[in-house]
């Protein structure tokens, strides 16, 4: 009976999620598409992406990152423990300064949490598979207690990485705008073209980013949920 609830509680919870998020990635495939069409060009002008990198960052005041630029990739990244950003093939992208800018202000969140999030990453993931695992060949008993302990990690998980996500999503448009104009390749009109642009694109991103946040953890927990009921019952 357990499992009836929570699967149905979950499946709402979901369905709710997915009519207020707005969650339509189609949509964000097809306008990105035509955005690019529009801004490719102007934003083809600005430096390579090293250089922009190197820009913001002095700008925030933090020039002791390492950069490093690996085309083979297609997320960029900012890795705390190395005190590294990565940035991956975005030069055809006209998305490229608003995402280079979210890596900079990554930099320049608090260490504590940047590296807690690392570390505890990695241990929510590693619970969730032994845990599971040892469940499933009946070395631990199937016991709702470990999903309990599932559902107040997941919980963790959700808060902070969300928490370092939109606040560098939020913040990187106004750090692309400083950059522009500091720069003055575009002119003001294209400046405000651009960013109007990225704010759409943060309209529907940000909710999706949210949205796909909280799903992985929902859907590790689901998983664990159901390995405990198919144990109860063989």
């Amino acid at each position: 009976m357990e499992f009836y609830i929570l699967t149905i509680v979950l499946i709402f919870i979901l369905l709710i999620l997915l009519y207020v998020y707005d969650v339509k990635i189609k949509s964000l495939k097809s306008f990105v598409k035509v955005e690019e069409a529009k801004f490719n060009k102007l934003t083809q002008k600005y430096p390579e992406n090293t250089k922009i990198c190197e820009a913001m960052l002095e700008k925030l005041q933090n020039t002791d990152v390492k950069i490093e630029e690996d085309k083979e990739k297609d997320t960029c990244l900012y890795i705390a423990l190395t005190n590294k950003i990565i940035i991956a093939n975005v030069r055809d992208s006209y998305t490229r300064i608003q995402t280079i800018a979210h890596e900079t202000l990554h930099s320049i969140q608090p260490k504590k949490m940047l590296i807690f999030n690392f570390a505890y990453s990695n241990i929510y993931l590693l619970y969730f598979a032994i845990a599971t695992l040892l469940i499933a060949i009946k070395v631990l008993p199937a016991n709702y207690v470990f999903l309990n302990i599932m559902l107040i990690l997941s919980y963790v998980q959700y808060f902070v990485r969300s928490y370092l996500e939109n606040d560098a999503m939020i913040k990187a448009k106004f750090l692309a705008k400083q950059y522009m104009e500091d720069t003055k390749i575009s002119e003001k009109e294209e400046i405000n073209s651009i960013i109007e642009s990225y704010d759409k694109l943060n309209n529907i991103g940000i909710k999706m980013v949210n949205f796909d946040l909280f799903l992985k953890t929902i859907t590790k927990t689901f998983i664990m949920m159901v390995v405990i009921y198919i144990r109860t019952k063989i």
